[in-house]
Order: structure tokens, then C-alpha cells, then sequence
């Protein structure tokens, strides 16, 4: 077939690849990805998804060896959320292009191509894009996509945890939010919640009491019990006392701790609320402003107001533009290497200082941290660890 084919033929082989996808299974998916490619002139595909840890990108299809993502080309693009072009071993190119849904990323998409152009490089784009959507669509339901993304077996306490986080990264044209979780296959009782209502960021940070089945129960009723209320338009302080609520009605012998957020992202207005976790960090123009979203904190989640003794206080400030803000649980900073030292609020703050002043993506910035914080106990952590940031950037006038 002519590569330079009609516009209307090209919508055509577009259109049926989606139709033919929607009813793939993650095993056919490459085959039907494939029959697009060679019909469009790009060659052969090869899909690639990041594990949870975002070390490695592993082929969907096995029969593809997995690649390093901080040191291959592949891992450069989805760093980098850009595209990336190679000689082929055998000639030819190697193109490589992330796999993303909004500030999502999912992994990359190899396609080996006789010669590029203009036309050849916007169809590699199109297909990148499709494919992501398909990809996310896909992954709600099937367990082979999360098979493909995992490295070893998965503790129950954790499988249960992690069936209800949300996509690691979400973002409009205004916001970013990103969060990661560790140890990432046996989790005791931290979790994150990000979404969006109409003009609102809602995200949150949990970390329940204990490191066992229960703990992770706790967080997952919290979760449920912030969707439930934030979905009926509650306000924040009619949220938490809804989790407090579920808490105490379910599960009256177990606490964690929380704070819940909520951004006003055309204003930039950020109102929260801390249930005995540590303070969200506030970092502008490459600086950390120190104690300045600290408040007295709130009782733990888990006491209806007639034992908490007084309504959650809910706190605002306002933002600017390019503000981050942090909310992390105490795994973070404690976790102490084999000679006793503490990763520490210094070093956690400095190292989102510097990623940030080298130009890193929040999720990128987020991804080298907690590498890092890992490095620093040589992969063992001794308790949860999980981080979520969010950047408010407005667009200009």
C-alpha cells in the first residue's frame, strides 16, 4: 500500500483499529496493532509497559526482552515524554514514543521503520495516542495488563490496597497530581486518592494503623468513604466526618491518619484538612516555605464527632503559580539506612528542589525520589512510603 494514501484512507485504517482493539484481547492487541502498522508504512510494534516500580519496561507480548528504563533509549522517552529515534541493528529506524493518558505514563511503543517523514511521524503519533487510551481502558478490566506490569508475586493485604488507588498520575491543563506508593507488592496501610470535580482537585494521603490485612481494610473504607461523600458534592469538612463515620460504624477498632485536600484550580485556593499526619510541605520557586501549611492537627480518622470532641478544623490558603505540594506519610522521611540514619525532611525536600530545577516532570521528580529514598535502604523498607505531589500551574493571561 502507498504510504502516502489518501486522508480518507487513513482515517479509514484508523478507524477500524480502534474498532478492532475495543474487542482484542491484550493478547491480540499487538496482532491487530501490527495489521494497522504495515497497512500505514510504519513496520512492525511493539508495546511496552513500565512496572510498578517504573524501573523497567516489560513487553506486553513475551518474547521481548525487557529494558532498563534508566539507562535505554526506550526509558529515555518515557522519562522524557518525548519521542526517540535510532538506527536499527539491522538498518532501518527504531522509533520510540510514550505511551501516556494525560500526565499518565503507561510505556512506550517501538516501531521499526524502513525511512521517517512528516506523514510516517504524525501516523507513529496517532497511534501512540490511540493506543495509550485503549491501553487505560483496557487495563480496568483485565488481569493480564496487570500481570505484564508486575515483577513478582503481590501480598494479599497489598492486592486489596492497590484495587482501589487510582491511576498514579492525573492533570488537567491547570494541575498535576502524582503520587508514588512503596514498598509496591507488600504495602501495609498507606494508600493516595486524586480526582477531579468540575473546577476541584481533591487528593489525598492515608496511612493506616498497623501493617496487616486490617490496616489495609481501614484505608480502603476511608477511600470509599471520601469517593462517597466528595460524589454528592459534600463539602471538606462534611467529607472527613463522613470517613470518620464509616470508620468508626465498620471497622471501630482501627484509626489512620490523613489529610485531605481540596484545590480550586482556577484560583488556586488550596483547603485542606490534617487528621494526625504529618503537614503537607509547601515548595515556591525552588524553595521550601518552611511551617507554612502547618496547623495543629486533628484526632485520627476513625472518631465520630462525639468522641473527636470538636468539628475538623479546615484550613485554606492561597497558592501561586508553580507552587508544589507535598503530603507524605512518616515512612518517608524515618526510614533509616543499616547505620542509623534518617533520609530525613532535608534531603526529601532538597532532592524535589533539585529534580525540580533540573527541569524534571513532577512524576519524574516523584519516580528518581523514591528510588532514592530505596537506595538509601538498600530496597528494604521497614515501613510504608508513599508520596503524592501536586503543581498548580495556570495557564498565562
Amino acid at each position: 500500500m502507498d504510504v502516502h494514501m489518501s486522508v480518507g484512507s487513513g482515517e479509514r485504517l484508523l478507524e477500524e483499529l480502534a474498532r478492532a482493539a475495543q474487542l482484542a484481547s491484550p493478547a491480540e492487541l499487538p496482532v491487530v496493532l501490527n495489521r494497522y502498522a504495515e497497512a500505514t508504512g510504519l513496520g512492525r510494534a511493539v508495546i511496552y509497559l513500565a512496572d510498578l516500580q517504573q524501573r523497567l519496561l516489560l513487553p506486553l507480548v513475551e518474547g521481548e526482552p525487557a529494558l532498563e528504563l534508566d539507562t535505554s533509549l526506550a526509558g529515555w522517552a518515557y522519562r522524557t515524554d518525548s519521542l526517540r529515534v535510532e538506527e536499527g541493528p539491522s538498518g532501518g529506524l527504531n522509533v520510540w514514543l510514550p505511551l501516556a493518558d494525560g500526565a499518565e505514563r503507561l510505556g512506550v511503543l517501538e516501531l521499526n521503520l524502513d525511512t521517517l517523514d512528516g506523514i510516517k511521524l504524525l501516523r507513529c503519533r496517532t497511534m501512540a495516542l490511540v493506543l495509550a487510551l485503549i491501553i487505560t481502558s483496557k487495563r480496568a478490566y483485565s488481569d493480564t495488563i496487570a500481570q505484564r506490569m508486575r515483577t513478582r508475586p503481590m501480598e494479599l493485604p497489598t492486592e486489596m490496597v492497590r484495587a482501589f488507588l487510582p491511576p498514579r498520575s492525573i492533570g488537567t491543563g491547570r494541575v498535576v497530581s502524582t503520587a508514588v506508593l512503596e514498598p509496591a507488592y507488600e504495602v501495609g496501610g498507606d494508600a493516595f486518592d486524586h480526582s477531579f470535580t468540575e473546577d476541584i482537585l481533591h487528593a489525598t494521603i492515608l496511612d493506616g494503623m498497623g501493617h496487616n490485612l486490617a490496616s489495609g481494610l481501614a484505608t480502603s473504607v476511608a477511600m470509599s468513604g471520601g469517593r462517597n461523600a466528595r460524589r454528592i458534592g459534600a463539602d471538606l469538612d462534611t467529607l472527613v466526618g463522613t470517613v470518620d463515620e464509616a470508620l468508626a460504624k465498620w471497622l471501630p477498632d482501627e484509626f489512620c491518619t490523613g489529610i485531605f485536600t481540596q484545590l480550586h484550580m482556577p484560583t488556586g485556593e488550596l483547603r485542606w484538612c490534617n487528621c494526625g499526619h504529618p503537614p503537607p510541605l509547601l515548595i515556591r520557586r525552588h524553595r521550601l516555605l518552611h511551617q507554612a501549611l502547618e496547623r495543629p492537627p486533628e484526632p485520627p480518622l476513625g472518631l465520630p464527632a462525639s468522641l473527636a470532641g470538636a468539628a475538623r478544623q479546615v484550613h485554606d490558603v492561597g497558592l501561586e503559580p508553580g507552587d508544589r505540594v507535598l503530603l507524605y506519610s512518616d515512612g518517608v522521611v524515618e526510614s533509616r539506612n543499616e547505620e542509623g540514619e534518617e533520609f530525613g525532611l532535608d534531603r526529601f525536600t532538597d532532592y524535589i528542589i533539585q529534580t525540580t530545577a533540573a527541569g524534571q516532570s513532577a512524576p519524574e521528580a516523584l519516580r528518581l525520589l523514591i528510588d532514592a529514598i530505596l537506595e538509601h535502604r538498600r530496597n528494604e523498607l521497614s515501613d510504608d512510603a508513599t508520596i503524592l505531589m501536586f503543581e498548580w500551574q495556570p495557564p498565562g493571561p
